[in-house]
């Protein structure tokens, strides 16, 4: 075969191969692309050559230009090739998840100029992946994700968003009021990251003294001040490739704040007390209840450890936002006292229901749990009534209004039509409808209907 020829067969494999190649060079422009890699990034041939590799946005390369215009690579700095999974944003914006394959290319004289990387489009695989756990997240408990429970649609987008966020090493933040289950988001995200056989190190920013903040974080040497009789290692150190959760991070105080600015940018810090500086391999994850643009604004955060933490940011909705998740986690917490008390406490009567389902929850999940375990406290019977309830909530009545008619469902409608007709009596209406009162009261919460007859019985 003529050398020609042979040069036409390679050109026509790369072009119909179905993963993406891509060459560099030593300052890591790119010099040559296939068409799978168009397809793969959005980019055409055109826009690709002569750009530099960042252009793509990979969450975890070690590429990077310095102060002076230089462009290094771990790659070339090592010389070994690497094989990970990450995340590149293509042209419309869109994250996609790879796995790339990067090796040196050497010259006729054995030195190095270049890269040849291999890009293979993991949609497909990542699509699927996020199925299996949400199938398997019910098999091991109804509506439950890894903990955390909800079937809202609310819920649904923040379970999606988690596992999403869990296969990237980029910062994490979670924003919600307290209550919200922050901490539980973090465990799960770690749980389902690739850094999962990592140490997972839980910071409560809130609870540390702005003394104490330093050593705790970055730990100290022996004689570093008065009463360090020994080394200590900090959080960060201890969390070495895995994940650290700094809750409530806008409690740190400003003076902390840009250390842990260096240790996003650096990867390193020293310990209190040495000038050694420490390489530190973990990863961020960190929340806060506070508004954290309000607070730059009144000079109480730095706005440049703001964009290095809110890279992907996950809100968790409070209690009065996803009412429809109340039936079943009352029901969880029911049965997670029964066990705890070993009372024999099964059922909430209309009444109390009917209070619990209608009150705003301004403590969200965690007012919940606490209202139940005092019901359970004070109630004799093995019914919870109103009477058993925390006073704020047994006295709160909300103000109902029923919804315009062509603006509800047929399951909607003949349910109001059942109230109507029994005039808001809800054991009558249930009859009617053939279900229980207690199934009554999850329709009126899932459907949404709003009835002026809440007191009737």
């Amino acid at each position: 075969m003529k050398s020609d020829e042979i040069v036409y067969y390679w050109q026509a494999i790369i072009e119909t191969m179905m993963d993406g190649l891509m060459v560099v060079d030593r300052d890591g422009m790119i010099v040559s692309v296939n068409k799978a890699t168009e397809a793969i990034t959005g980019y055409s041939r055109e826009e690709l050559i002569g750009s530099q590799c960042t252009i793509l946005g990979c969450d975890d390369c070690s590429a990077r230009t310095n102060h002076l215009g230089d462009f290094t690579c771990d790659l070339f700095e090592t010389h070994y090739g690497e094989r990970r999974k990450c995340v590149i944003r293509k042209k419309d914006g869109a994250l996609a998840p790879i796995m790339k394959n990067a090796s040196l290319l050497l010259g006729k004289d054995k030195r190095v100029i270049g890269a040849v990387e291999t890009l293979m489009d993991l949609t497909e695989i990542v699509s699927r992946d996020k199925q299996i756990a949400r199938l398997s997240s019910i098999l091991k408990g109804k509506d439950r994700f890894h903990g955390i429970l909800g079937k809202s649609k609310a819920m649904q987008a923040v379970f999606d968003l988690i596992t999403d966020a869990a296969h990237s090493d980029s910062p994490i933040i979670i924003y919600g009021e307290s209550g919200t289950g922050k901490e539980l988001v973090a465990a799960a995200i770690h749980k389902l990251g690739k850094r999962k056989n990592g140490p997972f190190v839980k910071v409560n920013c809130a609870a540390l003294s702005e003394s104490l903040f330093e050593s705790e974080l970055f730990g100290h040497v022996k004689g570093a001040y008065t009463g360090a009789d020994r080394m200590r290692k900090g959080r960060f150190e201890l969390a070495h490739g895995g994940d650290i959760f700094l809750d409530e991070i806008g409690d740190i105080p400003l003076s902390m704040q840009v250390k842990i600015l260096r240790v996003l940018q650096e990867k390193e810090f020293e310990r209190v007390g040495d000038s050694t500086p420490i390489k530190v391999d973990v990863r961020i994850i960190s929340a806060t209840h506070r508004d954290l643009n309000y607070m730059i604004r009144q000079d109480l955060f730095r706005e440049d450890l703001f964009y290095r933490l809110n890279v992907i940011p996950i809100r968790l909705p409070p209690l009065r936002e996803r009412r429809e998740d109340l039936p079943l986690l009352i029901e969880h917490f029911l049965e997670e006292n029964r066990l705890k008390t070993g009372k024999d406490i099964s059922n909430v009567s209309p009444e109390a229901m009917e209070r619990l389902l209608s009150y705003d929850w301004p403590g969200n999940i965690r007012e919940l749990v606490n209202a139940l375990e005092y019901a359970f406290v004070v109630c004799r019977t093995d019914c919870i009534e109103v009477r058993n309830l925390p006073d704020n909530i047994a006295s709160k009545v909300k103000s109902i209004t029923p919804a315009p008619p062509f603006m509800v469902s047929d399951e909607a409608r003949r349910v109001l039509e059942a109230l109507e007709q029994t005039r808001g009596r809800k054991n009558e209406a249930a009859k009617l409808l053939g279900i229980s009162r207690q199934a009554l009261w999850k329709k009126i919460v899932k459907l949404g209907i709003e009835t002026s007859f809440s007191q009737k019985t």
